[in-house]
């Protein structure tokens, strides 16, 4: 099992930054990846950001060039910083962690973190 707990979210004016932080704990090994979510109201959640455990990173086009996606392996923590911030970007922000096995993939979310940019 693998648990993730978020933190960082708030309120932001447009055009400020954010950093959300995810802290993963258990089963913690092997080839893997860390992402950032996205779900805003009546829409589906999407994937902005992925960091793989050999430091290869994907974005959303959405995000490519304003949210960085970086990682501490030694506390097993995952980061987001948002910049240059959009109402569009408002949503709930879910970290997730996939595990790829020989078995197949497991996946996991955490509970979320509220993002709000409004004047």
């Amino acid at each position: 099992q693998v648990q993730l707990v978020e933190s960082g979210g708030g309120l932001v004016q447009p055009g400020g930054s954010l950093r959300l932080s995810c802290a993963a704990s258990g089963s913690i090994f092997g080839i893997n990846a860390m992402d950032w979510g996205r779900q805003a109201p009546g829409k589906q959640r999407e994937l902005v950001a992925s960091i793989y455990s050999d430091g290869n990173t994907n974005y959303a086009d959405s995000v490519k060039g304003r949210f960085t996606i970086s990682r501490d392996n030694a506390k097993n923590t995952v980061y987001l910083q948002m910049n240059s911030l959009k109402p569009e970007d408002t949503a709930v922000y879910y970290c997730s962690y996939r595990r790829f096995g020989i078995d197949g993939t497991r996946h996991y979310w955490g509970q979320g973190t509220q993002v709000t940019v409004s004047s």
